[in-house]
């Protein structure tokens, strides 16, 4: 599926793009295409309800979003190219993309999962160092939490129209859903991302091994969590 193997992206636009000729490609019973419409619907979400002058630092912003974006973009094209490059938190949802039994919205989040838990602070720390700036430089941070603003008032609805229904509703035809994914919440996920950004860029400083070391044990509990949100909802009867 050449959309999956397309190369990295230069701006949001051509990222809102790209979202969407992978979402006309993705068969409809695929799990990855639950994640990937979400992930529009998020990004949306934040374009309506922030403009460019909301921001300290839109030059900032808009490259994390595109550093942020081709972490996701990367991760597909590695399940085609080269597979055992695929990261633990992204093989979560990859390999059981197709699987029966896990519902819309545990597709979904277990995406988030891995872009908020294993992405984001990679691609704050990535921007930085494009940018020649650090994460508690100038707005970076509260440009940051303006976001998480919006997504607090928009993730029950997000999360309604990824399920076509209401949890509740959605519960009772996959029993034991609100169990799985009640705990994980996009807000409080981006702030752990934050404080995850600001410790691997320190470790960085002190040697590149050691944010190495700590990026591959984030990618390792972000893996857990991913499978843990994936998990058959049959099995748990």
């Amino acid at each position: 599926m050449s959309v999956l193997t397309d190369p990295p992206i230069a701006s949001s636009s051509e990222l809102a793009a790209r979202l969407t000729s992978i979402q006309a490609a993705l068969p409809p019973d695929d799990g990855l295409g639950w994640f990937n419409r979400m992930y529009q619907l998020v990004t949306n979400a934040v374009r309506d309800d922030l403009g460019a002058n909301a921001f300290g630092d839109p030059a900032w912003l808009g490259q994390l979003d595109v550093v942020f974006g081709n972490l996701y973009l990367d991760a597909l094209r590695n399940s085609v190219q080269a597979p055992d490059q695929v990261s633990r938190a992204w093989a979560a949802l990859i390999e059981q993309r197709d699987q029966s039994g896990i519902a819309p919205l545990q597709f979904a989040l277990a995406g988030m999962n891995a872009h908020i838990n294993r992405d984001l602070p990679v691609a704050v720390v990535a921007t930085c160092q494009q940018m020649g700036t650090s994460p508690d430089a100038g707005s970076h941070h509260a440009d940051f939490f303006r976001v998480n603003a919006v997504l607090a008032q928009a993730e029950p609805g997000i999360r309604e129209m990824v399920e076509g229904q209401p949890l509740a509703e959605a519960n009772r035809i996959f029993p034991g859903l609100q169990d799985v994914v009640g705990n994980f919440d996009m807000v409080k996920a981006r702030e752990t991302a934050w404080v995850n950004a600001e410790t691997l860029w320190a470790l960085d400083q002190l040697g590149a091994e050691r944010g190495a070391a700590y990026l591959d044990g984030l990618d390792h509990l972000t893996g857990f969590a991913g499978r843990g949100l994936l998990v058959r909802l049959g099995e748990l009867a």
